[in-house]
């Protein structure tokens, strides 16, 4: 396609016209042409259309070049202006130069027209860019100073020595500052003195490394007012990557500093309440959480932020929260205050005294709620332990009002069925029986008598030291001989046990009393385990333990069957008198209630692990009182590691934790898991770091026994030591079968537990 070309000519003669077209489209032009030669004729062409390029004869009769010329100029058109004559001179053509043509030809020579109009065309364009470019920098400058003088921000320019070099008028009215105090480097001046040495140092290392600068100061007005600001600046650069300075802004944060720093002091209040305080929505989703419910519940704020509080502290188990009832509750009355079911981070279920608060806004609508809860479940504990006592002071009372007359009504019943076969020796077999039973019973009664006095007014017999082996050994050849041939009896006493200072016909009936509910627990037989050792307990695994337990040297009895188990739902109320689950006339319920007595009158205490349908064991924890200073520096002096790392695995978290304290106290690395699956995960990561798997065998979603499977297959040479409640796991066949090294009954101590890993790792 030609090049297409808008030409004016100013021109009178069209012979002269034609020549100059015919050598433009020679060219190559698809040239588009008017002639004019007036002035008239030049304002009506121009008027009616753009021209490309004007080509004017110097000389016309009534109309000049130059005439043409001043026509475009009063125009302020930008348009190529070619003079052409014929008989032009050197000074007329520098004449016409100098009034504005662009150039000029002979008409004998038009060799030098398509050169000529290319060029000029050339030079247009050229100048219509740069007008264009200086009219969008005008328009760009007009736009950025009306921005600055219009933003909500102060707005600063430097150079790139970081001097200040242009500031918009909201600058000034933040710092106090005029114009000429503002340049150069004067800026400085207006930061406060204590904020002055720290804020310029900062600013001239990101000038020096052309970097991004955000700063929070303080500025002090020549009036004397002080004013928080928030200054950032971002490093400028021309088309060259040369750097030119930076561009920033100031923000007055005064105000939002001022209710910051309320807010904290507000927050401070709340963060050091001993109650947990928190902000929810109207959905029950977190919106403020306190050091108090970081400390009762263990979630961290950003952990629970945004999450919904009904669903986060639901109580294991339960289904039907009561939030959707304090909701209906608070609409109507906008407070309430009750107690409530919840669980921490750690799965430990706590009860809170709550009080809520429907908050409104300006217009009265709800807008959040606002809780306080103070962690109450020790004070429940203990209002139950106290209802417990008031329940045996009752027991003590009756029993104490019931005893002489009960023993009044046996001792003749006793005496008589002892006296009748001397004042009737020719009875029959079946009458002397029948007495015997008698007797029996009567003995039985009286018994019974006693054994509630013990319990309930803790009545004291003799103590003496009493050597437990001889005790257990005794109590062993009893169910031995009594306890139906289906129920095997297992002992595992050390030779050097230790003695306690104990009534031993107390302890007699504890033993027998815990043998007796293990013997009822298998009505088709199993297993009875008569065990006993020497325990040292440290600070930490003395207040794991129990309540009552204190550090020192103790005899652990443990009387363990395999029969039904224990229901979780009744195990806080096994010891509780008269509780059983025994059919009506097998069992007073007193069994349990007498052994607890004994055990906290000899200074002791005693735990219970058990799982339905694979038995129980009682631990029976007796402090000894005759045990060398030979054999308290031997038995305290535990073995340490080399560093070896260790993957515990429990869901219990309290245990995790008490291992993991142990064991880093002995140069051991450790790492945890709650479950098998996470276990199996853990194991995967360091397998090739990890010495030792001590696991539990008793959890949720994948037990022990199937994540030792797993372990084997990831690596056969996995050594395992396994921990469980119950004594099923002990025997070397059931090790053999599940391919563990050891194995460790709970609770144990750090001097079991350090020296059956040192015997593992060995």
């Amino acid at each position: 396609m030609l090049p297409h070309l808008r030409v004016l000519i100013v021109e009178d003669s069209e012979d002269d016209t034609l020549l100059l077209v015919r050598e433009l489209r020679r060219a190559g032009y698809n040239l588009h042409y008017v002639r004019v030669d007036t002035a008239d004729g030049m304002e009506a062409a121009l008027n009616q259309e753009l021209w490309d390029i004007v080509i004017a004869d110097y000389s016309l009769p009534a109309f000049s070049g130059l005439d043409a010329l001043k026509v475009v100029q009063k125009r302020k058109l930008d348009l190529p202006f070619i003079i052409v004559s014929g008989t032009i001179g050197e000074d007329i053509a520098v004449g016409a130069m100098k009034a504005g043509a662009h150039d000029y030809l002979i008409k004998g020579n038009l060799t030098r027209l398509v050169p000529a109009v290319e060029r000029e065309l050339r030079e247009a364009e050229e100048r219509y860019k740069r007008h264009s470019a200086e009219q969008a920098f005008q328009e760009s400058e007009d736009r950025f100073r009306t921005l600055c003088s219009s933003a909500p921000l102060a707005i600063f320019q430097t150079d790139a020595q970081g001097q200040g070099t242009y500031n918009n008028p909201l600058w000034y009215k933040i710092s106090g500052l005029t114009e000429e105090e503002s340049l150069g480097y004067n800026w400085i001046q207006a930061i406060h003195p204590e904020d002055r040495d720290g804020v310029v140092q900062d600013w001239h290392r990101a000038v020096s490394e052309r970097n991004t600068w955000v700063q929070e100061y303080r500025l002090l007005t020549p009036q004397g007012d002080v004013r928080w600001v928030r200054a950032l600046a971002s490093p400028m650069y021309s088309a060259d990557y040369r750097f030119l300075g930076h561009v920033g802004t100031v923000e007055d944060i005064t105000d939002r500093k001022l209710a910051a720093q309320k807010i904290y002091e507000q927050a401070a209040l709340l963060d050091i309440s001993i109650d947990a305080i928190a902000v929810c929505d109207l959905e029950n989703n977190i919106l403020f959480w306190n050091k108090g419910a970081e400390r009762l519940y263990g979630w961290t704020t950003a952990e629970v932020f945004g999450k919904n509080a009904a669903k986060l502290l639901l109580k294991s188990g339960e289904t039907a929260p009561p939030f959707v009832d304090i909701q209906t509750i608070l609409a109507t009355e906008g407070k309430w205050q009750g107690e409530l079911q919840q669980v921490t981070k750690d799965g430990k279920n706590i009860i809170v005294e709550s009080r809520w608060t429907m908050m409104r806004d300006e217009a009265g609508n709800p807008k959040s709620i606002l809780t306080l809860s103070t962690d109450i479940t020790q004070k429940k504990q203990l209002e139950a332990q106290f209802l417990r006592a008031q329940r045996l002071e009752s027991l003590g009372t009756l029993a104490s009002g019931i005893a002489h007359d009960f023993n009044n009504i046996l001792t003749p019943i006793l005496a008589t069925a002892q006296l009748l076969p001397i004042k009737l020796p020719n009875l029959d077999e079946s009458t002397q029986q029948l007495l015997h039973i008698l007797e029996s019973s009567a003995k039985r009664g009286a018994d019974l008598v006693q054994q509630i006095l013990s319990f309930t007014r803790g009545v004291e017999g003799s103590r003496s030291i009493v050597q437990l082996r001889h005790l257990l050994l005794d109590v062993a050849q009893v169910t031995q001989r009594t306890f139906p041939k289906s129920i095997e009896t297992k002992t595992d006493i050390i030779p050097t046990l230790w003695t306690v200072f104990a009534d031993a016909t107390q302890l007699h009936q504890v033993l027998m009393n815990l043998c007796v509910n293990a013997r009822d627990a298998m009505p088709n037989g199993g297993t009875l385990y008569i065990n006993a050792e020497n325990l040292w307990l440290d600070k930490n695994y003395a207040a794991s333990m129990h309540v009552d337990a204190k550090e020192g040297f103790y005899v652990v009895i443990t009387i363990a069957d395999t029969g039904t188990g224990i229901a979780p739902e009744i195990m806080d109320r096994i010891f509780d008198p008269f509780f059983t689950t025994k059919e009506i006339g097998k069992g007073t319920g007193l069994g349990l209630s007498t052994v607890m007595g004994i055990i906290k009158n000899h200074s002791g205490f005693i735990t219970v692990y058990s799982e339905v349908g694979k038995g129980s064991s009682f631990k029976v924890y007796l402090p000894s009182r005759e045990v060398s200073e030979t054999n308290s520096v031997t038995e305290t002096e535990l073995p340490n590691g080399n560093g070896e790392l260790i993957l515990v695995v429990d869901d219990e978290v309290s245990i995790c934790e008490i291992a993991k304290t142990t064991l880093e106290s002995h140069n051991y690395r450790i790492i945890t898991a709650s479950d098998g699956i996470g276990a199996l995960a853990l194991y995967a990561q360091h397998m090739d770091e990890i010495k030792l798997v001590l696991m539990d065998m008793m959890m949720p979603v994948m037990d022990g026994a199937s994540t030792i499977l797993m372990l084997q297959r990831m690596n056969p040479q996995v050594q395992i030591i396994a921990m469980s409640g119950l004594m099923s796991y002990e025997s070397p066949a059931q090790k053999r079968n599940l391919g563990i090294r050891e194995f460790l009954a709970k609770p144990f101590t750090a001097q079991v537990l350090l020296n059956t890993l040192q015997k593992v790792l060995d």
